[in-house]
């Protein structure tokens, strides 16, 4: 199954965070990184596109544990928990907005993107 996540801009520090938690490790710290999306109303979003496993969106839905490989307490668990709670999962395409975490499965991610209301945007470097 793939997923695909619109993080609005106020939301990646934290989501970071819960990528860690969810991921394999410090690296995943980058999963949202460049703001190259935005909606109508011109909200920016980090985007991220990915094969899960069906276990995936239970344990993103559960209890988070600080994981194994942070020993030393590299992942805010306050900041996952926060987009842990901003989290919206959805089966189809939904609207992302600027104060939620929108996750909806699809197996194209840009098709979903585009679903979700959003565009691509150029970003300066």
């Amino acid at each position: 199954m793939r997923i695909t996540i619109a993080c609005p801009d106020a939301l990646r520090d934290d989501a970071n965070n819960l990528a860690m938690v969810l991921g394999f490790g410090p690296d995943d710290a980058l999963t949202y990184g460049a703001l190259n999306w935005q909606d109508a109303a011109g909200n920016l979003y980090a985007c991220a596109s990915l094969p899960v496993s069906d276990t995936f969106t239970t344990a993103a839905q559960t209890a988070l544990q600080r994981p194994v490989w942070d020993a030393d307490n590299h992942v805010n668990m306050a900041g996952a928990g926060r987009a842990q709670a901003a989290l919206v999962f959805s089966p189809v395409p939904v609207l992302a907005l600027p104060d939620k975490l929108t996750a909806c499965v699809g197996e194209d991610g840009p098709a979903m993107l585009a679903a979700m209301g959003l565009t691509q945007v150029e970003v300066d470097v």
